[in-house]
């Protein structure tokens, strides 16, 4: 029996423009008092939530309770920029792919999790923020064509579909002549993300007891295992930890797990003279050529989200500072995809915090006696979380899924280097790779 309690617990500033254009949400129900569940998942975002849809599949008479530090969709499951990515996407590949049978593995675990998600979204009457859109890749100088052709001639190899534009057909699309040439690729998904972890977590309500405002303090593990939160306790002999980074502050997988934030902006609703002078396509999502480079969504609504920036947060905080600052090179990277646009002010900007390991593998698997980790997504959250969220339900459910094996075949996240070299190497290593990007950026 051990007792770890939480170093810190989840704090995340402002709410994103995702979350601030959704209806205040009801009055949280917060876990109070003594009591007991078959099964605890704590973490209600994509994986969270996924391991109680999972388990109210294969468990429906059981009691299963969701305990979430903050309020639905207000961390990192509503601060991500909404792509459910379906093909390889390696932050730290100049053009996102991998090796030929490690990228089809993770073609096929990523589409396993967007067909979990897309039952949720049919389930729960979610498709206005569910939808089978694509997304593109664009470029926006000579060295980002030069990726793109990489990345396309890799997706001829993974007999993957593909649609190259030049620099008309970019324009035509996003209104603006910043791009010189694209790549579209039709699996993708595009959500609004916090929309739609809100609504599964309705769905999921008759079903699964949802806790809110109910960061977990202390976990203490043993036959029994016991959380306790700031008015009550929690008993239950299986316990599912699905929060991603914030499972290194009850001591697990400890330097292990990278701590990246990453930044965005959203602009006001655009007026209609707005958006007849902006010309292109209403709605559409961009990643850049350089994974470092600006993603850029534009949405039926009038808006255009910029993110760009990653920051080495090891202390899993952002600042009102950082915020601000960074989005001061948003305005510069919005200006110059968008010279029309001359007031496009700024309406919401914030920070999301993402997991990483060195060797980007997941944080997964049955790590005490009946606890279970669906942990570290590097940066594919929405559809990763998904996947192991669901995973480590089958997983501790004892179902026989052979994707369980899959994940279970990966290597174990990689130590980290030792302090001070990691910090300097990191916070290095990204100033390096977002100043080479360029225009890009």
């Amino acid at each position: 029996m051990s007792v770890r309690t939480a170093r810190r617990i989840p704090g995340d500033l402002r709410g994103s423009g995702w979350y601030r254009l959704l209806p205040a949400p009801a009055p949280p129900r917060i876990l109070e008092g003594r009591q007991k569940a078959d099964w605890v998942i704590i973490g209600a975002g994509f994986a969270g939530l996924s391991a109680a849809r999972r388990l109210s599949q294969l468990a429906p008479g059981d009691r299963i309770a969701v305990l979430e530090a903050q309020r639905i969709g207000w961390g990192a499951a509503g601060r991500n920029s909404g792509f459910m990515i379906d093909l390889p996407h390696e932050l730290s590949s100049e053009t996102y792919a991998g090796g030929l049978e490690h990228d089809l593995k993770q073609i096929r675990m990523n589409r396993a999790g967007i067909d979990f998600a897309a039952g949720a979204a049919e389930e729960y009457g979610l498709a206005a923020h569910f939808v089978r859109a694509g997304k593109y890749h664009g470029a926006a100088t000579n060295r980002g064509l030069d990726a793109l052709a990489q990345f396309e001639k890799h997706l001829a190899h993974l007999k993957e579909p593909f649609e190259h534009l030049d620099a008309d057909a970019m324009r035509r699309l996003t209104g603006t002549a910043f791009y010189v040439g694209g790549t579209f690729t039709p699996g993708t998904v595009m959500i609004q993300p916090a929309a739609y972890i809100r609504g599964v977590a309705q769905g999921l309500s008759s079903a699964v007891d949802i806790f809110e405002e109910t960061p977990a303090l202390s976990i203490e593990t043993g036959t029994e295992h016991i959380v306790t939160t700031a008015k009550g306790e929690i008993r239950t002999p299986r316990l599912i930890l699905a929060n991603n980074g914030h499972v290194e502050n009850f001591g697990f997988f400890r330097r292990r797990l990278m701590h990246i934030f990453t930044f965005a902006s959203m602009t006001r609703q655009l007026s209609a003279v707005e958006m007849r002078t902006l010309g292109g396509e209403n709605a559409w999502g961009l990643i850049p050529a350089d994974p470092m480079g600006s993603t850029i969504r534009r949405i039926a609504e009038g808006r255009i989200v910029v993110r760009n920036t990653f920051t080495y947060n090891p202390d899993m905080q952002t600042s009102e500072q950082q915020i601000d600052s960074i989005g001061e090179s948003h305005d510069l990277s919005f200006a110059a995809r968008f010279p029309t646009l001359k007031n496009g002010a700024q309406e919401y900007r914030w920070g999301g915090h993402l997991c990483l390991s060195l060797n980007a593998v997941p944080a997964f698997g049955e790590i005490e006696t009946r606890v279970y980790a669906a942990c570290c997504c590097n940066g594919l959250g929405t559809v990763k979380g998904t996947l192991y969220g669901k995973l480590a339900a089958d997983l501790a459910a004892g179902t026989r899924e052979p994707l369980v094996e899959d994940v279970l075949a990966e290597a174990a996240p990689e130590k980290l280097y030792p302090e001070p070299l990691m910090t300097w190497g990191a916070k290095a290593k990204l100033w390096w790779v977002q100043k080479r990007a360029g225009r890009e950026l």
